[in-house]
């Protein structure tokens, strides 16, 4: 059965060699034929609004369809802002998985603080069931730290968690265990 992969970039430029632009490219050639990847561009990217990236979201996934089985990718803050998504109740697609990448638990820290992306305290109560959530980090990234993802596995004991050597964020060479992870799904 065909999947249909959604990937939602991160915040920032996304141009060739910019932002997610590395890691949505590599995914696309190394998921294979029983993948649709789709990565639809959220507005404004160097200065994001939840409400935009949302309603983009919402509009992607209409399209899709009610009855397809979906895969959410989300790379910073489009990690958030899916999570946020599907919290709020606004998707009725079938969620086989959700895979976060260095997303930032917005309220975790004083750096990350946004009533906009922020989510409810008692989220998890609100989620459909998604059998499958990843949670990918590096230990050391510089830009959303690591206990960003262990703000998350608090909340979300039953994520499989994917802690990452060195301090990439941007992986722009790709995801190897991302690949494989979503492969063996099926």
């Amino acid at each position: 059965m065909m999947k249909t992969v959604v990937f939602v970039h991160s915040a920032g430029a996304q141009g060739t060699g910019e932002g997610s632009s590395g890691l949505m490219a590599h995914i696309s050639r190394n998921l294979g034929a029983d993948f649709q990847v789709r990565c639809p561009a959220m507005p404004d990217p160097t200065s994001p609004s939840c409400s935009a990236w949302q309603a983009r979201l919402a509009q992607e996934l209409e399209r899709i369809g009610e009855g397809t089985e979906v895969l959410l990718v989300g790379h910073s803050l489009g990690g958030s802002v899916i999570l946020k998504h599907i919290a709020e109740g606004e998707c009725r697609s079938r969620i086989a998985g959700v895979f976060l990448i260095a997303a930032p638990y917005w309220g975790a820290d004083e750096e990350w603080q946004s009533e906009d992306y922020q989510l409810a305290e008692d989220f998890t109560d609100c989620l459909p069931p998604i059998p499958h959530i990843y949670l990918y980090h590096s230990r050391e990234d510089s830009i959303v730290s690591f206990a960003h993802m262990q703000a998350y596995h608090r909340k979300l004991p039953h994520a499989q968690l994917r802690p990452l050597p060195g301090e990439e964020h941007y992986f722009s060479s790709g995801l190897a265990q991302l690949v494989d992870d979503m492969k063996r799904m099926r």
